[in-house]
């Protein structure tokens, strides 16, 4: 039993030495492997020593030198910005007078032309007061007319008293001429002259100068009488004038029953259907111009370069593959806050400057090759992103 338990002992032992030999040799290969790689890195020149990485480096700072200047050189050209939307004026319609309606036109989003008729009120009160007006206008004609013959009138009784105070005037002059005949011969020869003669001669020409006075009294009354037929007659005249008048406002108040499109358009926002009462004031629809433009709020540091008539290309929105192109036309005097319902005080100890907004008109430009605006649904509102060349 013994010398069995030493000869396990003993292999064991043996196991055990061959076990730590095969460790050894193992950690002896890993030390020489590290050794090599660190031989390889030492021999390995570094990235930052191979000319070829430095011409890359080189190569590449300098394109983007050049590209950012180019960029900058290009980018300083232009202001843009997209606080911008399309604006137009829009025509509101409304009623004129109040009724109902008995015509609407089924326009809803079309284009109309001036004139085109877009609804009627029923003509009820409105074609009752022209009819009178009309009849007023008659009557005062027929005044006038009337006026016109009391003048006629006039006129000949004036001449029937001047042809009637021709024998009075006439009888005046003979008597007149021979008192002063008497009297002459009365200075030659005081006996040539009976003293009954002379008074006789006397009292015809004072009769006959009363006769005469009286005659153009008449006369001077005839001319009165045609004055004031005259006058009359222009008084009658502008009566007709007046009458005439309300006939042109009765006209015009039947005109607004017929309500028309005052400028070309697209319709819009209808609001009223047929047999609606509207009252004056009333709105109707709106109509969208034809003519629209671009209302841009640049910053107040963008407008250093900035003049009427520089060119400018319009993105919307809505199409961002049609580029249009437009000019500047105006821009505003003052900041867009200065025009608010409550402008801002800055009269305070705790102010902070805000860089300012300022609207900017620009216009669209057509013809030619140039993109019509007229020809998308373009309306105020949209967005849009313009882009000014100032430089």
């Amino acid at each position: 039993m013994s010398d069995g338990k030493t000869r396990d002992q003993a292999g064991d032992d043996d196991q055990r030495n061959d076990d730590d030999g095969q460790q050894q040799d193992d950690d002896t290969s890993q030390s020489d492997d590290a050794g090599a790689d660190e031989d390889d890195a030492k021999r390995k020149p570094s990235i930052f020593k191979k000319p070829l990485f430095w011409i890359i480096l080189i190569a590449v700072v300098a394109a983007l030198v050049i590209g950012g200047t180019l960029y900058y050189l290009h980018a300083r050209q232009y202001e843009s910005t997209d606080d911008a939307f399309v604006d137009t004026h829009i025509v509101r319609i409304s009623a004129q007078s109040p009724g109902r309606l008995v015509e609407v036109a089924n326009l809803d989003n079309r284009h109309v032309q001036p004139g085109r008729l877009l609804a009627v009120i029923e003509p009820s009160g409105p074609a009752a007061q022209l009819a009178e007006a009309q009849a007023n206008v008659v009557q005062s004609e027929a005044q006038v007319q009337q006026a016109l013959a009391q003048v006629s009138a006039a006129i000949a009784n004036r001449d029937q008293a001047a042809a009637a105070a021709r024998v009075p005037l006439a009888q005046a002059e003979k008597a007149r001429a021979d008192l002063a005949r008497y009297e002459a011969l009365l200075r030659i020869d005081p006996a040539a002259v009976a003293g009954q003669q002379l008074d006789q001669a006397r009292a015809q020409a004072r009769a006959t100068a009363a006769d005469a006075a009286a005659a153009r009294r008449q006369v001077d009354a005839a001319d009165a009488q045609v004055t004031v037929a005259t006058r009359q007659v222009k008084s009658a005249e502008a009566v007709v004038g007046a009458r005439k008048a309300q006939v042109s406002q009765a006209n015009t108040t039947v005109g607004d029953l017929r309500i028309k499109a005052p400028v070309a358009g697209q319709v819009v926002n209808r609001q009223v259907n047929l047999g609606s009462y509207v009252q004056a004031g009333t709105q109707l629809l709106a109509i969208v111009p034809d003519t629209m433009w671009v209302t841009a709020n640049f910053k107040e540091t963008q407008l250093t370069l900035m003049r009427r008539g520089q060119p400018v290309a319009i993105k919307v929105d809505a199409y961002p593959d049609i580029e249009f192109v437009g000019h500047v036309d105006s821009i505003q005097r003052g900041a867009g806050q200065a025009f608010a319902l409550l402008p801002p005080q800055n009269a305070t100890g705790n102010y902070v400057k805000v860089v300012q907004r300022v609207p900017v008109r620009i216009l669209f430009d057509v013809g030619g090759d140039r993109p019509d605006p007229r020809r998308y649904p373009i309306g105020p509102g949209m967005s849009v992103v313009p882009t000014v060349k100032v430089r």
